[in-house]
């Protein structure tokens, strides 16, 4: 229960809750009067790590994780929510606790703008390993009280055992929601042609051509797959997947139902 107001005693108030500094100072009993909380923390978890400084199509994947944590943060708010969040890449992490204040959003994206890659400061690839998005669950569990609504904003490329662990835990006393942003080219291959892509000793080329190759990769991403949905079956949370070529609030209606609800 929170407060709400004070007015003046009326019959069936109960007595407990008389106001006896308003009734003092204005000479008639005052009641204060309470209502129950509705407002529900909102916890974002932002994943701006180097694996999202890419696209193929559409916009980059840290752009889309960008704006899918601002989309969500301002229906929050005026669904009359407290808003949070951590925001990380592979380098720092930022924890904002959940506050009902236009400031805090506006400090939530601040950290998104000011940790996202820029094309002439990339990311090393040498960095695309790091299970940063385990630390950034493990803080979750820290900061999130029970009953949070969360959102883990991320392209899942690095899941492990202790991801499923950290996202069963957080499940288990909130309602989570996993968002996946996903570029087509991570799924399937051009039929044919020569690609390059960022390595720690300059770019690797491969060619599309190549059968061996071809099969390779698409049994690289059926283990991969296979692995996110047991990872997101067995840890109980709601799964949704956010392409690079997609308007994010499109996908959200999909994710939160025609009225746009957090809750």
């Amino acid at each position: 229960m929170t407060f709400s107001e004070v007015r003046q005693y009326q019959p069936g108030d109960d007595i407990r809750s008389i106001d006896w500094r308003v009734t003092a100072r204005r000479q008639a009993p005052h009641t204060k009067l309470y209502e129950e909380e509705r407002e529900r923390p909102v916890l974002l978890i932002a994943d701006l790590g180097p694996t999202l400084f890419f696209a193929s199509a559409g916009a980059y994947k840290q752009v889309r994780c960008a704006q899918l944590t601002a989309l969500l943060a301002w229906l929050a708010l005026w669904a009359g929510d407290q808003v949070g969040g951590l925001v990380f890449n592979s380098e720092k992490l930022e924890v904002l606790r959940p506050a009902r204040r236009q400031k805090s959003v506006l400090r939530l994206l601040d950290q998104v703008a000011g940790l996202q890659h820029r094309s002439d400061s990339p990311p090393a690839p040498s960095a695309a390993n790091e299970h940063r998005l385990d630390t950034a669950l493990a803080e979750a569990r820290r900061v999130a009280h029970t009953g949070s609504r969360i959102f883990v904003i991320s392209d899942f490329m690095t899941v492990t055992d202790t991801t499923t662990s950290l996202l069963g835990a957080l499940a288990r006393h909130n309602s989570v929601s996993a968002i996946r942003i996903l570029d087509p080219l991570e799924n399937e291959l051009p039929p044919s042609g020569r690609f390059a892509v960022a390595g720690p000793d300059g770019p690797i080329w491969f060619d599309a051509s190549n059968t061996a190759f071809q099969r390779a990769w698409r049994e690289k991403v059926a283990t991969h797959e296979q692995q996110l949905a047991d990872c997101f079956r067995t840890s109980g949370v709601q799964a949704a997947t956010v392409l690079t070529q997609q308007e994010p609030a499109a996908a959200l209606r999909i994710l939160l139902g025609p009225g746009g609800r957090i809750g």
